[in-house]
């Protein structure tokens, strides 16, 4: 009894287990089902923004697309312009260089030239070569309009200037072609310390050269010269550097009766002076034209009474001949007529007369002994 009455509780508390087991799946498939519904929910939700959102890149896509273009444009020119600098840097590169080497050419000349014209007889020479190019650009002849390395004999016994200048009339004019360089040269080297200084030495080397050529007196050994000696200097920066240096060189220079002359000033002298050459060549030409007219109208007055006679003798001629011809026919056919032997056809016919008398000349040039009234 109490078995089954065991057995009875066994089943009956199984049963309600059972039950219990039941009833807790199913809450728990509810809630599981629950939860996936709310899972499901949210990822409908979540496609629904990923819609919207790439909906709304899409937009902005489409709204930044020409953006897009011009960034691509610009990335392009910045990428030729990248590529232009790069071509233009190597060229820049290349034109420094060249520049570079140009320079130091350009030393190693300006060494070599310094060199050189710290020989005084290198520096004469290159002066006289300075003033005959620039004597000839000017239009004047060697050994025509100037002379060069004449010697003449002044009050201060035998000089012998550069060149001396012809001048119309029988004029002449002593140019120099001597300057101090030294100084200056080495005030223009690179590294110079004193530069200041060595400026001031090359004007007063300047001033010595004045007096130096002032006491040699070129004018007073030259036939009708102007009383002055011109001093040339080769180079502007030369002159200018020793004025700057002594502004009353000029003055001093002028005062000793030497005019001191840069390439410039010099060839508008030299051009004045051809052209001065011109004029008197056509002045002679002038001159010697008139002589030759004058010639040529005493010839035709000689030659107008040659004419004259010409025409008397003509006038004698025809006269001859009239007087010919009158007595032909008044005297000799009267008698030929006489022959009647002879055939009719044969009789000499009547000559006639010439009427036309030789033009007299009537031009007051060509009448004799009318020239000279």
């Amino acid at each position: 009894m109490d078995i089954v009455i065991g057995l009875v509780i066994g089943l009956v508390l199984g049963a309600a287990l059972g039950a219990l087991v039941v009833q807790s799946r199913a809450a728990a498939a509810s809630a599981t089902a629950a939860g996936l519904r709310e899972q499901v929910d949210a990822l409908h939700a979540e496609a629904r923004r990923a819609a919207q959102v790439d909906a709304e890149e899409g937009l902005v896509l489409q709204a930044l697309a020409p953006v897009h273009e011009t960034l691509r444009t610009m990335q392009k020119t910045v990428s030729d312009l990248e590529q232009q600098r790069h071509a233009q840097h190597g060229q820049l590169a290349e034109q420094l260089r060249h520049t570079q080497a140009t320079a130091e050419r350009s030393r190693e000349a300006a060494e070599a030239l310094a060199s050189a014209m710290s020989n005084n007889s290198t520096r004469g020479v290159w002066g006289e070569t300075q003033l005959r190019t620039l004597v000839e650009s000017a239009g004047l002849l060697n050994r025509v309009d100037f002379d060069t390395q004449t010697t003449i004999t002044a009050e201060t016994g035998q000089r012998r200037p550069d060149m001396v200048l012809r001048l119309p009339g029988g004029k002449c004019m002593a140019v120099d072609a001597k300057a101090p360089l030294t100084a200056y040269l080495q005030a223009s080297g690179d590294g110079v310390v004193d530069r200041d200084g060595l400026l001031t030495e090359h004007a007063r080397a300047v001033r010595a050269h004045v007096d130096a050529l002032a006491a040699k007196q070129y004018w007073t050994g030259l036939e009708t010269s102007p009383e002055f000696t011109i001093a040339f200097i080769p180079s502007e920066p030369v002159l200018a550097a020793a004025l700057e240096r002594d502004p009353a060189l000029l003055e001093h220079a002028f005062a000793r009766r030497i005019v001191l002359a840069s390439p410039v000033s010099l060839w508008a002298v030299l051009k004045t002076v051809a052209l001065t050459w011109q004029q008197q060549a056509l002045s002679d030409d002038a001159r010697q034209l008139l002589t030759v007219g004058k010639e040529l109208y005493g010839r035709l007055s000689t030659m107008s009474d040659h004419a004259d006679k010409l025409r008397r003798s003509l006038t004698t001629t025809v006269e001859s001949y009239n007087r010919f011809a009158s007595s032909l026919e008044s005297r000799v056919l009267v008698t030929a007529r006489k022959l009647d032997v002879l055939d009719e056809s044969t009789v000499i016919g009547t000559p006639g007369l010439v009427d036309v008398e030789p033009k007299a000349l009537v031009q007051p040039e060509l009448v004799p002994g009318e020239l000279g009234r």
